[in-house]
C-alpha cells in the first residue's frame, strides 16, 4: 500500500495550459492618391496641437525683461515710426480716419501673418528630432507656428481698442464680421506655412527667402496706403494677394470707414482657399520623405 502511494505521488502533474499572446502590429504606411488628405489623424493628436503651441509661446518669452509686452511694443512702435514717415512728412491719405489708428489697424492682421510664415518656414527643420523618432501628423507642426501668434494678436488687440477710445473712433454693425476676416488670415497663414515648410526641408534656401518674402509681401499690402491709391486697371492684379482683402476687412469691420469693393474681397477669399487647399496637399504628398531628409 505505501508503495503504490508512493508512486502515485511521484507521478509528475501536467503543466497548466499556455494562454496565447495577442501582439498588435501597427503599421504606418503612407497615404496614396494625389490628393487623399486624411486628416483624421490631426484631430485624434489634437492634443499634441496644444502642447506644441504653449511650447512655443513659453520659448518665445522665456528670460525676456519684460516677457509678452514684446507683443505690444514692437507694433505700437512700427505704427509710430508709420505715423511719422508716411502719415506726417509723405502725407498719404487713410480715408478719412486718423493715421495712427489706420496704420495700427492695418498692422495687426500683417503682424499675424508675418510672424505666421516666419515661424512656421523653419518647423519642420527646427523639429527634425521629433519627427525622426516618433509618428505623429507632420501637419502639427506648422499648424502650432500658425496658432502661436494669435496669442500676441490678442493682446495687441487690446491696444487697438484703447486706441479707438482715445481717437473717438466707434464701430458700427460691420465689427460683427471681425472674426470671419480674422479666419480669413489663418487661412492664408496656413496654406503659406503648408508650402514654406514643406519646401524649407529640400531647399534651405527657402529659410532665407523668407525674411525678403516677407518684406516685400509686406509693401504689396495695404498697410501704410489705402487701396484707393492702386489704379483701376491694377485693382483685379493687386487684389489676388489674399491679405488685401483681409487688411481691408479688417479695417472697414473695425474703423466704420467705407465698405471695400466686393470684387476685392472675392478675389482674396478665393486665393485663401486656393493657397490653404493646394499647400494642405502639397505638404501631405512631401511628408512621406521628411524623416529621410529632414
Amino acid at each position: 500500500m505505501a508503495s503504490s502511494t508512493s508512486s502515485k505521488c511521484a507521478q509528475p502533474t501536467a503543466p497548466p495550459p499556455q494562454i496565447p499572446q495577442v501582439r498588435t502590429r501597427i503599421v504606418v504606411q503612407p497615404s496614396k492618391g494625389f490628393i487623399r488628405l486624411d486628416l483624421r489623424p490631426v484631430w485624434q493628436y489634437r492634443e499634441l496641437l496644444y502642447f506644441l503651441v504653449w511650447r512655443d509661446i513659453k520659448v518665445r518669452y522665456k528670460q525676456t525683461a519684460i516677457g509678452a509686452a514684446w507683443a505690444i511694443c514692437q507694433p505700437l512702435l512700427t505704427m509710430m515710426i508709420f505715423a511719422v514717415i508716411f502719415g506726417r512728412f509723405a502725407k498719404i491719405p487713410s480715408d478719412n480716419v486718423p493715421y495712427p489708428i489706420f496704420a495700427f489697424a492695418g498692422l495687426l492682421p500683417w503682424m499675424y501673418f508675418s510672424q505666421s510664415i516666419s515661424r512656421s518656414g523653419m518647423s519642420i527643420v527646427s523639429d527634425a528630432n521629433l519627427i525622426r523618432k516618433i509618428y505623429f501628423p507632420r501637419l502639427i507642426i506648422p499648424a502650432s507656428a500658425v496658432v502661436a501668434p494669435l496669442v500676441d494678436f490678442a493682446l495687441s488687440f487690446l491696444i487697438l481698442l484703447v486706441m479707438m477710445a482715445w481717437y473717438r473712433v466707434t464701430p458700427n454693425w460691420a465689427i460683427t464680421t471681425l472674426p470671419l476676416f480674422m479666419c480669413l488670415a489663418v487661412c492664408a497663414a496656413l496654406g503659406v506655412s503648408f508650402w514654406l515648410s514643406a519646401l524649407n526641408v529640400r531647399y534651405r534656401d527657402v529659410g532665407h527667402a523668407i525674411p525678403f518674402l516677407a518684406q516685400f509681401w509686406m509693401y504689396a499690402s495695404p498697410i501704410v496706403y489705402p487701396v484707393s491709391l492702386i489704379p483701376q486697371h491694377w485693382r483685379f492684379l493687386y487684389s489676388v494677394n489674399p491679405m488685401v482683402a483681409v487688411v481691408e476687412g479688417f479695417r472697414w469691420g473695425l474703423l466704420a470707414k467705407e465698405s471695400p469693393e466686393f470684387s476685392v474681397i472675392l478675389i482674396g477669399t478665393s486665393m485663401a482657399l486656393l493657397l490653404f487647399l493646394s499647400g494642405l496637399v502639397f505638404f501631405k504628398r512631401m511628408e512621406r520623405r521628411f524623416a529621410d531628409i529632414v
